[in-house]
């Protein structure tokens, strides 16, 4: 692993001449807008990571032979800044984002960014870009750290220079649906990872593989394909870009975290709340034959997708081999309804944060 040390610098600010008009948030599409600024620091190789600074947005200028053009070498995360009712300004859980983050770089090959520099450079682009932080409700600011590989070199090698880039920009609502439940579709051929590999880090190319079946989803109505692990193809992984959670009989059962299934944040945090309010929550394999039968029998009462994006996303229905089974009554369950409104209001800073998740950036 290449050395990822850093000198102590202090972050350098470079303002923009003239500001951008920010969008009508009615509506507003998620990831289409982006606000003033971007954070930015450099690594080469022998010198370790150096020249952290918040900058204009703007392109980036790049060697048509750069390593991530040609080997994928990159690696993001996903995460939120939220305005509370009294207009102070939220992370949720960051040091969660800084880690996995590396964890991914690790098994990427890229050098790990130190945590001190991710949240400084963070909270000093998040509180230059404060303007761009909405406060209707359902919105946010939407943060996209990310690290790609810039050596110009052809041939299959780990990049000995990098940029650590991260951009925002205001959002509503991940699915045209909102809250309302949406409907997913087992995916049969196609399977997104295997143990291994690279499931469990947050890389470009898990995401890229994923897309020829949510097209095929999408042209029969579904908004998200539930995914099968790739070995045995009978086990229940994750679901679309979110992790996911049963309701059965009481209990919560979700798939356990073999190395094929995103480490999710969101995940975590509704594990937590989920056993601080009494529930079992069983972390294991979880095959899709007994999905169906559960959905038959009636024992399977509510389901849910959890991640940064859409925070929690009810499914109100599962379709599989052309057999489509609806759960909850196609409505959204009480328990998936609470986690929503704890999870929000914690990021929102409207009810308390037992956990201490919640950092301030000014």
């Amino acid at each position: 692993m290449k050395e990822s040390v850093i000198k102590v610098e202090k972050i350098k600010i470079e303002k923009a001449a003239v500001l951008k008009e920010k969008p009508s948030l009615d509506g507003i599409p998620f990831g289409k807008y982006f606000s003033d600024h971007m954070f930015l620091m450099d690594y080469d190789e022998g010198r370790g990571w150096h020249d952290p600074r918040v900058v204009p947005f703007a392109n980036f200028s790049l060697s048509p032979a750069a390593v991530v053009f040609h080997y994928a070498q990159e690696i993001f995360e996903g995460m939120k800044a939220y305005r509370s009712p009294k207009g102070e300004i939220l992370l949720f859980r960051p040091l969660e984002n800084a880690r996995r983050l590396n964890s991914s770089a690790a098994r990427m090959c890229i050098p790990e960014v130190p945590e001190d520099i991710f949240i400084d450079g963070l909270k000093a682009l998040v509180e230059l870009d404060s303007g761009w932080v909405p406060s209707l409700p359902d919105t946010s600011l939407y943060i996209r750290p990310f690290i790609i590989a810039t050596s110009a070199q052809l041939g299959v090698h780990a990049s000995a220079s990098y940029i650590f880039a991260i951009i925002t920009g205001p959002v509503g609502s991940y699915y045209p649906e909102g809250l309302n439940p949406v409907r997913i579709m087992i995916e049969e051929s196609d399977v997104r990872a295997v143990r291994g590999g690279t499931g469990y880090a947050k890389c470009g190319g898990n995401y890229a593989a994923s897309m020829r079946a949510g097209i095929r989803a999408e042209k029969q109505g579904y908004s998200q394909v539930l995914w099968l692990d790739g070995v045995t193809r009978r086990n229940i992984e994750e679901v679309g870009s979110m992790n996911v959670m049963f309701k059965i009989n009481g209990k919560i059962v979700t798939p356990a975290l073999t190395g094929s299934v995103l480490p999710g944040i969101t995940r975590k945090s509704c594990i937590d709340l989920l056993k601080e309010w009494g529930y079992e929550v069983e972390e294991r394999e979880f095959s899709v034959d007994e999905l169906t039968k559960a959905a038959e029998d009636g024992t399977l009462e509510e389901a849910w997708g959890t991640g940064t994006a859409a925070v929690v996303s009810p499914i109100g229905e599962v379709a599989f081999k052309d057999v489509k089974h609806v759960i909850g009554g196609g409505k959204i369950g009480g328990l998936t309804q609470r986690l929503y409104d704890t999870l929000t209001g914690i990021q929102w800073g409207k009810i308390e944060d037992k956990f201490g998740w919640t950092v301030k950036v000014c």
